[in-house]
C-alpha cells in the first residue's frame, strides 16, 4: 500500500492476477457455477435414481465444467470472438433536433 500526501494508505489494486487453484479471473465465476449447478444435479438424480447416480452424475458435471474451463483458460483471459468484414451503421448519426 502506498501512503497518499494526507497520511491515508491508498490501495492500488492487485499487484498479481487473481488466481485459485489453477482457475484465473472471470472463470473462478463460471467454475463457482458449474458446482452449484453439479450440486444441484445430484440433488435431482438422487431423488429420481438413487444416491450413487446422484454422486456419479454430480462428479461428471462438476469434472466436465471444469475440463472446459481449463480449456477455455488456455484461450486467454480476454479472448473476444472478432467479426471480420466491413459494417455499414446507416442511421447511427441522425439528426436528433
Amino acid at each position: 500500500m502506498a501512503m497518499s500526501s494526507s497520511g491515508f494508505p491508498i490501495f492500488k489494486g492487485l499487484q498479481k492476477p487473481l488466481e485459485f487453484m489453477g482457475i484465473r479471473g472471470r472463470f473462478l465465476t463460471l467454475a463457482a457455477a458449474g458446482i452449484g449447478v453439479s450440486f444441484i444435479g445430484f440433488i435431482a438424480f438422487s431423488i429420481l435414481l438413487g444416491k450413487l447416480a446422484g454422486f456419479i452424475a454430480m462428479l461428471v458435471m462438476a469434472v466436465s465444467s471444469l475440463v472446459i474451463i481449463y480449456v477455455k483458460q488456455r484461450g486467454g483471459l480476454h479472448n473476444k470472438r472478432r467479426n471480420k468484414g466491413i459494417y455499414v451503421y446507416n442511421h447511427f448519426m441522425r439528426n436528433r433536433y
